[in-house]
């Protein structure tokens, strides 16, 4: 199964999502495609054993990273966070491409297996929220109150991640998280121009440093 993997994103970064052909894996396997069906069977199960992977990698990246900052050095935490996600979509961006790019035509990936790996970046991000907060370490911010139909979705966050924040914080939260992944995803698929503004990683740095100002997040 590691070197179907292994191959399969290979294939991602040469011909993209789109084109991912389990004969095309079995050849470079040196097997024929029948041998490959036994663990594997359909385009649409290797999409979703290529996802899955790829967000546990992620993951992983940034549970390790997050690891080395003391528990209490909440912002930092949060920019080490941001970091890790950087580093690893430039290093797997064809990967990245497939966890956070446009959607692969005619797949829907299958939410019973891809909704935990691919919630373990936001679901760290709302720990080191919550451990801010209830140190005391989440200054407030003024903001107008969540509309009902609002309200009724982050109570769902609520319950998925089971995790006790008011509805302003999960809203800056939210936000922090999407405009994170926006971040790099306009760095990743070459939205800069090809000078990349010059210095992209000042200008995450940045980026990062707006974001955890607007949570409110400092150091213990």
């Amino acid at each position: 199964m590691q070197e179907i993997t292994r191959i399969g994103r290979q294939h991602l970064a040469e011909h993209g999502a789109a084109a991912l052909s389990l004969r095309a894996v079995a050849r470079d396997l040196g097997v024929v495609s029948s041998a490959v069906y036994r663990y594997v069977a359909s385009r649409d199960e290797l999409l979703t054993l290529l996802l899955v992977d790829g967000y546990d990698e992620l993951g992983a990246a940034v549970d390790s990273a997050v690891e080395e900052v003391a528990e209490t050095a909440f912002r930092e935490r949060f920019l080490t966070v941001g970091r890790a996600v950087r580093s690893w979509a430039l290093r797997e961006p064809a990967t990245y491409a497939l966890l956070y790019g446009a959607p692969v035509p005619g797949y829907a990936a299958p939410e019973d297996q891809t909704t935990g790996p691919g919630t373990r970046v936001p679901a760290t991000l709302l720990a080191i929220t919550a451990a801010a907060d209830a140190a005391g370490c989440l200054d407030p911010v003024a903001e107008a109150p969540a509309g009902e139909t609002l309200a009724s979705g982050l109570a769902g966050v609520r319950t998925q991640f089971d995790i006790d924040l008011a509805d302003g914080i999960l809203v800056r939260g939210v936000l922090a998280w999407v405009s994170m992944f926006g971040a790099v995803s306009f760095e990743v698929f070459g939205q800069y121009g090809p000078d990349r503004l010059g210095d992209p990683v000042e200008l995450f740095e940045r980026q990062l440093s707006g974001l955890a100002d607007g949570l409110g997040l400092r150091d213990a």
